[in-house]
């Protein structure tokens, strides 16, 4: 029974030590990759690690330095392609540092936001990048800051003294789509749009009226959101087009709603 128990523990690393001949710390340097250990000690160490299966412990090694090794990502949602090309490329770049990425989504919800990141501060994850529902003001992002977290916040914020912040410039990128509508000649256009509290979505929403009035001020720009679900915004735009409201284009400012635009546009 007690060779079975043996046999069913994990190797640890003084089980390596003893069968290499060496000391713990020595398996410990040459498993960090340090070269200054004799090369046939470290062969032997090697040779024990084959033998006996063994493998580092994360925990163990994370409880030393107080921090693991573990990077959190929480998504506002990982259905459209740029969330989930946002994590395929962070876990990419993580792991090629030696970190493990955990993803989550926070479904367009802040008091799900907040929850997730309670948990990731209990796991003493290294740092999160957090797309935050709203902006850099939200809760979660003041979770983090009391509660001194490494984090940078991504895609729906502004700039922010605490955090490094990366994002496009939504006004800019907006102000350019204008520019080109209204070079075509539209003089009646619609918005549609979800998280309207978003920062991203007001500068692309006031980038765009503030270009596309400047070059026409006759130009008529209606104007569409919901707050999170899709089905308000759905609703909105049956009544709108229900009203005979013909719009000469369609703006989206998210890809959501741009779905929902055009499943109803079949419905015409």
């Amino acid at each position: 029974m007690a060779q079975q128990e043996a046999r069913q523990r994990r190797p640890s690393i003084h089980d390596v030590a003893s069968h290499a001949g060496v000391s713990a710390a020595t398996v410990s340097k040459v498993l960090a990759g340090v070269t200054t250990v004799k090369p046939e000690n470290a062969q032997r160490v090697l040779d024990a690690v084959e033998r006996l299966a063994y493998r580092v412990d994360p925990l163990a090694s994370d409880m030393r330095r107080a921090k693991r090794r573990i990077i959190g990502a929480i998504m506002p949602e990982f259905e459209s392609e740029f969330f989930g090309q946002m994590v395929t490329e962070l876990e990419g770049l993580a792991e090629q540092r030696g970190y493990t990425l955990v993803a989550a989504s926070s479904r367009e919800s802040e008091a799900r936001e907040k929850e997730i990141l309670g948990r990731m501060h209990d796991w003493r994850v290294a740092g999160v990048v957090l797309a935050p529902v709203r902006n850099e003001h939200g809760p979660a992002a003041s979770f983090m800051k009391a509660n001194g977290m490494t984090g940078v916040l991504i895609d729906r914020v502004l700039s922010d003294d605490a955090f490094d912040t990366v994002s496009a410039d939504s006004a800019a990128a907006s102000a350019e789509v204008a520019r080109m509508l209204v070079g075509k000649g539209h003089k009646h256009i619609l918005i549609i749009g979800l998280a309207e509290g978003a920062a991203t979505v007001r500068a692309r929403l006031e980038g765009f009226r503030t270009q596309a009035l400047a070059l026409d001020p006759s130009i008529r720009i209606d104007v569409i959101t919901s707050e999170v679900s899709v089905e308000p915004l759905r609703s909105s735009l049956r009544d709108y087009f229900g009203r005979g409201e013909r719009p000469t284009a369609v703006y989206s400012l998210l890809l959501k709603g741009t779905l929902v635009a055009l499943s109803e546009f079949r419905r015409r």
